[in-house]
């Protein structure tokens, strides 16, 4: 286990044990992954399907959150329909768990437009009010666990893409409450060509 997988994994028990929650699970979570997630995500987070999210290695605190999400209908990406539907938090927390404590992989980002891309994520684009996106996500893509911000190290593009247009037109509001609409407001002024550029960075990132 990585020390990036074991941070997010700790402060996910520490947040979880604040509550009335038990920390995650790594091997209650490990059984109950083989039986819903491993068909899209592998046997350990890494998918092998285009479009389809790397959760291995991702902060337990986002991945948490965004299964609660998707089980209270509160976020609706259509290939996970009926799949954490009837899961309890604790449930979902030891799947969150399991998945920070697995190695994530990096992909091999394209030559065009990583200029572009890597000035986006670094620096922003002051004119058009897009923030950068190292102010959340860290330099090397590892994220925030502590405050539930998503690793986006070795992402893959195509859902990187996907994710970015949702919060640009609003069919995303995972960023609501404390996060203040972040997202949108940073995705809101973003063009296609220079969501691309973004998500193609982030997949070599690390």
């Amino acid at each position: 286990m990585g020390i990036g997988a074991l941070c997010a994994a700790g402060a996910a028990m520490t947040w979880a044990a604040e509550g009335e929650l038990r920390p995650g699970d790594v091997e209650a979570g490990r059984v109950l992954a083989s039986k819903t997630c491993i068909a899209c995500h592998g046997e350990d987070g890494n998918s092998a399907i285009p479009g389809y999210p790397h959760i291995a290695g991702q902060s337990a605190r986002y991945l948490f959150r965004q299964m609660q999400l998707m089980r209270d209908g509160e976020r609706d990406p259509k290939l996970m329909v009926g799949q954490v539907d009837n899961m309890t938090d604790q449930e979902l927390l030891d799947m969150a768990a399991f998945y920070a404590s697995q190695p994530g992989r990096v992909g091999q980002a394209s030559r065009e437009g990583i200029g572009l891309g890597e000035a986006i994520y670094r620096g922003g684009i002051l004119a058009k009010h897009v923030a950068a996106c190292t102010a959340c996500h860290a330099p090397d893509g590892s994220g925030n666990a502590l405050a539930g911000f998503p690793s986006l190290s070795g992402q893959t593009a195509a859902y990187v893409v996907e994710q970015l247009k949702a919060y640009r037109e609003g069919q995303r509001r995972t960023d609501a409450g404390d996060y203040e609409g972040m997202m949108r407001q940073t995705a809101a002024n973003m063009t296609d060509s220079e969501i691309a550029a973004v998500a193609n960075y982030v997949l070599g990132l690390h």
